[in-house]
Parts: structure tokens; C-alpha cells; sequence
């Protein structure tokens, strides 16, 4: 493939917005790195973060693989490590090694640190692995990348990029899935991309490039990106996308989607999935970009978008190889035709099922997110001098500060009228370095479309302006305000709904005065005290028939790493004489959100969520299953696992420990997927406990919902 022959990048599709900042100069752009992202076995990585534990074993993994590394970073250090060299900074490993790509494997804290000291230096392609960066310190480098023209992002929050053809793997994703073949894949989720690759690979088919687009709010490369390099790559002949709840991405995809089969006369066949069909509004679902804001669309509208724009669906990643390897050979014996293009009913001939149509929820607290009462979020104001009325009830209409997906930046939303209406809400974004907005063009058409007078501009302004300063100095991820507003001009906010970022406490330690405003005696008790062991657990309704379903990716391996992440859920059937029951669903990561997406297709709704968090212990998981134990409704128990970077004989061994530890009592249904699969199976099915191996999801889904209504 020529390099050079890659397409600017194009303003995103499907956007509702325009941009206000003038985002770089006018001969260089970020979209000119692009062609960053088509890596292989000529790529020089380096490691950020090089002698660390986590970093350290995946250099000596990815060196046999084939993987080129130059060496690494450690700042202030010279010497050597692993047979390479240690660089005491990225600028003199720039300088000495002329890397292509930097690997960073430092905390979620440093990430962004480590980012900029990469894009100072130039480093072609960085690819963050953490997770829990602060989102402030992200829409940082954002504003940094959007300036320049060298350096490409992917991630943070993303297993990386890897080039099965070049054996050239930058990121964890777990080696024995990848076979060198021709299909592309971009993911949101790790585990949900593990599950595609592991079917393109059973289904013969190999990979091409697999790119992680990554769960944060803010994601350094997206599904345009990567469609644009898939297309006018030679290697790769079918593409895969996998999406989920939150933002826009996927509905921009769709557009490029569309777009590129009305001009292409063979398009490559497009398949993909989107997980989070049944999520509820407004929930976090383990993944920190995992929820809708007010505005955005739901998975359901995501998925319908795709299929309207040619891709072919389907309810789960298991299917994807087969899939595309039907799509190939239609593609391949009649060459020069749409092999989909009028395929409606191909598009669900994937699908095993019915489809399921969503309930609409209210909305829920976030989890991962601190949301303070709406007084104190008056208190804060009015430190800022901001007039108050706390009587009032009704609005002349809204004013926010939130984060802006697609523009990678911070954004005013406002929406006019009494109640906010998605429909008549508007977006206006600007960049994070902005410091005042008392002269800002923005200002008078944000004014404009709430309909307020030009008398009113100057308190308008005011009130942005110190939104936009809370914003900044106690690292909101949205600050939501009811205004109200008099013919003389002045404004005054009559409601708040303020949101503060978690990973800013949690990982960084800063904003303690912020989360020292949360209160647990108003949380459920259950929650708090799983909380003691890392543990979030959210409890529903009570369900006639339950089912748990525990999602574990295990790396005993690795130990000391603590390289644990574990999601156990609970899934609500209708018994067979009764209703069927509210849908309640709350889950976790991808893997998490489409497992119980395609359990409903089956007839199950959920109705809890436990989430033991990305560094568990044996203890936490133990407590876990304590948990789901001391719930007597619980009939049955359902575990997928996808034993991507460990074995699934291990992860069976460790189920068999802690089913025999805790003396249970009800069923277990496993399904086992990955590394030593067959071992893993095997150990489950004469381990003499009433476990029920598997391998495929469709039985193990029909097994769990036999034995829970026969219970």
C-alpha cells in the first residue's frame, strides 16, 4: 500500500455541530498521521515505562513474536534491560533509536505525561494501554495533537494495534488468537475484539491490522480512522467494527459506511456489532466512555444506522468468522458486484433470534462518576458569585459545559425552553486552552439560539465563564445549569446537575474537597460494603428467575501483575406461567454488555451487576461469588470466559477453587473460550461438580436458561 496515497482526512459525518477553533495551521493537521497507524515489520517500538513488571513481560512476549523494539525509557536512567537499551528520556531515544512507535505502560496518572513527552519528540504512532486517565489531563493532549502533524494517538483505555501479516504488536492483546489473513478489525472493547480475531482465526480467515479505537470518552484514533486505512490497504479484504454505548463514533462510521459503497463498485464486505443494546439510560457500563450522554444515541439507534448503511450485523462476536467468510467468497465469485447491497434479508441472517426492542429507564446515578446534590452544586455556584434562585421551577432553558466526542474538546450545550429537548439542543465546541469567554464569537450564538435578547450577552457570558472555570479547576466532566432570564438582561440558574470525573481522585489523588461531598448513607448498603473489596455492585428489583453470569479474564500468569478483570451479572428470565418481567439491565465492559444482549435475544433480562474492577484478586473474586451466594434467587449460574491473555485451564481451575470454597449449591454453566481451551473444558466437565462445560455461547445460553426455568 502507498502511504502516500492515503486521503486527507475528511470532516467527520453525522456531525450536529461546527467547529469554533481554528484547530491547527494550515499545513499541519493531525489527520496528515494517519498513515501512522499501517504498521508491520519494519516498525522500531520503543516502551515508555520500560522496566516495569507489566511492561517487561510484554517486551519479552512480543520479541518472540517477532516484534521489532529498540529498546526503552526510563527517565533519568541509562543503561540496559532485557538485552536493549534504556534511554534516560523519549527525546534521546528519538534521537538514538528513531522509533516509529512508543508503547506507553506507565499508571493512568502519568499517561498523559508520558503522551506529551512522545509528542514533543515526535514519535510517530503512541499507543496507550491504561486505563483510568483523568479526562482533563486527556482533553490536555487533545488540544496538543490537534496543533501538530507527526504524532498519532491510539488510545488510552485500549489494548493497542497489531499487525498479524508484520508480527508487529504494540499493546497486550493476547498473541495466540492472531493468525496473519485478511480481515481488518477496530473495537471500542479488548475482551469483545479478543472474541472477533479468535473467530476470524478459527474460521481459517487470519487477520490483516487490528486496531483498538479504546473505552474512553476521548479516543485518540476512531472507526473513520481506521475504515480509512482498512480501505486502501491491499491486506485487508473484509472489515470487522465493533461498537458500543456512547458517543457518536459509530453513527459517523455508518456515514463513511455509506458513503464508501455508493462510490466503491467492489466494496469490501463490512460486518459489525454493538454492544450495550440493553444498557440503561444513563449508566456507566465499565468502560469510562461506556454511557449515553443527554443527546446521544443509544446502542439500538448505533446498530440500526450500521445495517442501514450496508453492514451486516450480528448479535455476537463467535459469528463473525463464518460470516465473513461467507461475505468473501460471494465477494470472490462474483467479482465486481455488491454482494450485500441488497441484502436485507442477509443482514439478519446472522441473527439467531428475535430482536428485542429496549424499555426506556430513568436515569441513573453514574458510577464511575460523582454526581453531588443539586444544593451543593448552588453552593459552588455561588462562590463564583452566580445569582441563585433555589425556588423557582421553571426554565427559559439550559446551559452546560461537557465534553465534545468528536471535536476531542470541551463544548457548551444548550438547548432553550422549559425542558431540555435532545432534539433542539446544540453543541458548540472550543478549545481547552481557551481562557476567556467575555469576547468570544461563541457567546453571541449560543445567546441567538436560547432566544435570549442581546441586553443579556454580557450575563450570559459571565455565567460561561464561570462554568467553564469550575470546569477546569475541579475537573467536571459535565456541569448542567436550568437558567432563567428577565427583559433588563440578567440571568439567574434556578437548577443544577453537576458531574465530576472519578479517575481524577481515584488514580491522581486530586479534587479530594469534591468527592469528600459524597455521602454513603444514601447509597444501598450491599453496594457500599462490596465497595470494601473493590467491588461495584448495583442491585435491582426482584425477578421471579435469576440467572448470574460471571465474565472473567484471569491473568494468573501473572500474578503479580494483578492483570485481573472480572464481571459477574445477573440475568432475569419470565417464568414460564407468568408475565414477562421489566427489563433491568446494568452491565459491565463489552464482553459484559454483549453477553447479555445476546442472553436476551434468548429471553432473559438482567437485573444486578457486580464488577470486581481491572486489578482483582482471588479474594475479590471470592467475595464476588459470595455475594452473588447470599442472594437466594440466584438459580443458576452462568460464567463466559474468553481466556485471551491467560489459559482457560487455569481460569478453570480457579472457578473449581472457589465453587468448592464456597460450598455452592446451584448450577454452574461454563463456557470456555481461548488459550487450552479444550483443557479448561475438560478439567470443568470431571471436576464432579454440577459445572456444565461448553464452548459455544449459543449452547451455553440455552443450557443456562433449561436449567434456571426447570429450577
Amino acid at each position: 500500500m502507498a502511504l502516500h496515497s492515503l486521503p486527507r482526512r475528511a470532516p467527520q459525518m453525522g456531525v450536529r455541530w461546527t467547529r469554533r477553533f481554528s484547530t491547527s495551521p494550515r499545513n499541519a493537521s493531525y489527520a496528515d498521521t494517519l498513515p501512522n497507524l499501517k504498521i508491520g515489520a519494519h516498525t522500531r517500538v520503543l516502551f515508555q515505562g520500560f522496566t516495569g513488571r507489566q511492561a517487561t513481560a510484554n517486551v519479552k512476549e512480543s520479541l518472540e513474536w517477532g516484534t521489532k523494539i529498540v529498546g526503552g525509557v526510563k527517565p533519568g536512567v541509562e543503561g540496559e534491560h532485557l538485552g536493549l537499551p534504556v534511554f534516560p528520556s523519549v527525546k534521546v531515544a528519538q534521537e538514538r533509536a528513531k522509533p516509529d512507535a512508543s508503547a506507553i505502560y506507565v499508571p493512568g496518572n502519568q499517561t498523559a505525561q508520558a503522551i506529551e513527552e512522545a509528542i514533543e519528540a515526535e514519535i510517530p504512532l503512541v499507543v496507550a494501554v491504561a486505563e483510568h486517565v483523568p479526562i482533563h489531563d486527556i482533553l490536555r493532549v487533545h488540544s496538543m495533537l490537534q496543533t501538530q502533524s507527526k504524532t498519532r494517538l491510539v488510545g488510552a483505555n485500549c489494548p493497542g494495534i497489531i499487525s498479524a501479516i508484520g508480527k508487529c504488536r504494540i499493546g497486550f492483546q493476547p498473541l495466540p488468537c492472531f493468525a496473519p489473513g485478511n480481515v481488518g478489525i477496530i473495537a471500542k472493547s479488548g475482551t469483545l475484539s479478543y472474541e472477533t480475531v479468535a473467530s476470524t482465526t478459527r474460521a481459517g480467515l487470519g487477520q490483516s491490522l487490528c486496531i483498538s479505537m479504546g473505552g474512553d470518552v476521548l479516543a485518540g484514533t476512531n472507526f473513520v480512522d481506521a475504515l480509512k486505512i482498512f480501505e486502501h490497504d491491499s491486506d485487508t479484504q473484509g472489515i470487522i467494527l465493533v461498537g458500543e454505548i456512547g458517543g457518536t463514533a459509530e453513527l459517523d462510521a455508518a456515514e463513511w459506511i455509506r458513503d464508501y459503497r455508493q462510490r466503491s463498485a467492489d466494496p469490501k464486505p463490512i460486518m459489525a456489532l454493538v454492544g450495550g443494546l440493553e444498557a440503561p439510560a444513563g449508566r456507566i457500563m465499565g468502560h469510562a466512555g461506556a454511557w449515553a450522554a443527554p443527546g446521544e444515541p443509544d446502542a439500538q439507534t448505533k446498530y440500526q444506522a450500521l445495517e442501514r448503511a450496508g453492514a451486516v450485523m450480528v448479535n455476537h462476536p463467535e459469528k463473525f468468522g463464518e460470516g465473513m467468510k461467507t461475505l468473501l467468497g460471494n465477494r470472490a465469485s462474483r467479482p465486481g458486484t455488491n454482494s450485500i447491497s441488497n441484502g436485507g434479508s442477509q443482514r439478519r441472517g446472522f441473527h439467531t433470534s428475535r430482536r428485542v426492542t429496549p424499555v426506556s429507564r430513568p436515569l441513573a446515578q453514574q458510577k464511575r462518576d460523582l454526581y453531588i446534590k443539586q444544593f451543593q452544586a448552588f453552593d459552588i455556584l455561588k462562590q463564583k458569585s452566580i445569582s441563585i434562585n433555589e425556588a423557582a421551577s421553571s426554565f427559559d432553558g439550559s446551559i452546560s459545559i461537557s465534553v465534545d466526542r468528536t471535536a476531542l474538546s470541551p463544548c457548551i450545550v444548550a438547548s432553550p425552553g422549559n425542558k431540555v429537548d435532545p432534539a433542539q439542543s446544540r453543541r458548540f465546541p472550543f478549545s481547552y486552552t481557551l481562557a476567556n469567554f467575555e469576547n468570544s464569537s461563541i457567546i453571541p450564538e449560543v445567546a441567538s439560539h436560547l432566544g435570549l435578547p442581546p441586553s443579556a450577552q454580557s450575563k450570559l457570558a459571565g455565567l460561561v465563564q464561570a462554568l467553564w472555570e469550575l470546569f477546569k479547576e475541579k475537573e467536571a466532566f459535565v456541569l448542567e445549569t436550568r437558567i432563567g432570564s428577565f427583559t433588563d438582561g440578567s440571568l439567574e440558574v434556578r437548577g443544577a446537575r453537576f458531574g465530576f470525573d472519578d479517575a481524577a481522585y481515584r488514580s491522581s489523588g486530586r479534587q479530594e474537597d469534591i468527592h469528600s461531598l459524597r455521602n454513603k448513607a444514601d447509597e444501598m448498603p450491599e453496594e457500599v460494603e462490596a465497595e470494601k473489596d473493590g467491588i461495584v455492585y448495583v442491585k435491582y428489583g426482584p425477578p421471579t428467575h435469576i440467572i448470574s453470569i460471571v465474565l472473567t479474564v484471569i491473568d494468573y500468569k501473572a500474578k503479580a501483575a494483578s492483570a485481573h478483570w472480572v464481571c459477574i451479572f445477573y440475568i432475569q428470565f419470565r417464568s414460564p406461567d407468568s408475565q414477562p418481567l421489566t427489563l433491568s439491565i446494568v452491565n459491565g465492559a463489552g464482553l459484559a454488555m454483549n453477553t447479555v444482549d445476546a442472553l436476551t435475544i434468548h429471553g432473559g433480562h438482567c437485573a444486578n451487576f457486580l464488577d470486581t474492577g481491572g486489578k482483582a484478586t482471588s479474594e475479590t473474586v471470592k467475595s464476588s461469588f459470595r455475594i452473588i451466594c447470599s442472594d437466594k434467587r440466584v438459580k443458576t449460574i452462568f460464567v463466559n470466559i474468553f481466556g485471551g491473555l491467560t489459559r482457560c485451564d487455569m481460569i478453570a481451575e480457579g472457578i473449581i477453587m472457589a465453587f468448592r470454597d464456597l460450598d455452592m449449591k446451584v448450577p454452574v454453566v461454563v463456557r470456555l473460550r481461548g488459550t487450552n481451551e479444550e483443557l479448561g473444558q475438560k478439567m470443568i466437565a470431571e471436576s464432579g461438580l454440577p459445572l456444565h462445560a461448553f464452548d459455544s455461547f449459543e449452547g451455553a445460553a440455552k443450557k443456562t436458561i433449561c436449567l434456571t426455568r426447570s429450577s
